[in-house]
């Protein structure tokens, strides 16, 4: 294949040729710089970042395009895409910028504990990026186990269910839903998102009959828990 130094051996010996006569060839005797030609890609930042499933990671994944000497290249498209995780990323293309830099913005998919990014250029090896999802972990009552209450009353205090991950982070905006099991009452609403605190909370009245009543809470593959309530005649 060609080289670089051919192409510049060759215009050397046109040029020459071309002064020797009666006519001359424009752009002989001037310096041509040639465009740089990406060698290698690397990864500035955004590697084994972690946040919650479903969100975008805090620091926005950033790749260089370098030549031979290590000099950055500019003006060449670097593609994203996610390999595993079911995430997203934004933009998926994006241009070198004056620095050989491009950046895109990672949004992790909700399932997958490890999640995959490659950064692609032409002609170069991909770059794999990694990141962790932090996932749901355990369902936990903050408030209203063990209240009581009479027949058909609503309870005093509502019903406040945490969702955690890992190191008891709150996890947010996760779907839990409430059942009532035994003693034939009303959970209001049925379900609902978490907040950012990783709360839900729901109000619980309690059925007709005397005696014990129980309410199921579930969250997608999280173990469920059971709440219970008296209801005093």
């Amino acid at each position: 294949m060609p080289t670089q130094s051919t192409f510049m051996h060759v215009r050397h010996v046109i040029c020459g040729l071309a002064l020797g006569g009666t006519a001359a060839l424009s752009g002989c005797g001037k310096a041509v710089e040639a465009s740089p030609v990406p060698a290698s890609l690397v990864l500035v930042q955004g590697n084994l970042q972690s946040v919650q499933g479903g969100l975008e990671l805090p620091n926005p994944v950033v790749v260089r395009l370098l030549d031979a000497e290590g000099k950055p290249v500019e003006g060449v498209a670097v593609g994203f895409s996610v390999m595993n995780g079911g995430g997203s990323v934004t933009p998926g293309s994006v241009v070198s910028d004056e620095s050989g830099e491009a950046r895109t913005k990672w949004v992790l998919g909700a399932a997958e504990v490890n999640q995959t990014l490659t950064a692609k250029a032409p002609a170069l090896d991909p770059l794999n990026i990694a990141a962790i999802a932090l996932l749901p972990t355990d369902l936990l009552i903050a408030q209203g186990n063990n209240q009581a209450a009479k027949p058909s009353a609503p309870l005093p205090n509502a019903i406040v269910i945490r969702v955690v991950g890992p190191n008891n982070a709150p996890m947010k905006n996760i779907a839990v839903a409430f059942q009532v099991i035994t003693g034939g009452g009303l959970i209001s609403p049925q379900s609902g998102l978490t907040n950012a605190q990783g709360e839900v909370t729901a109000r619980w009245t309690l059925g007709t009959s005397p005696g014990g009543q129980l309410l199921a809470v579930s969250s997608g593959n999280l173990q469920p828990i059971a709440i219970n309530a008296a209801a005093n005649p």
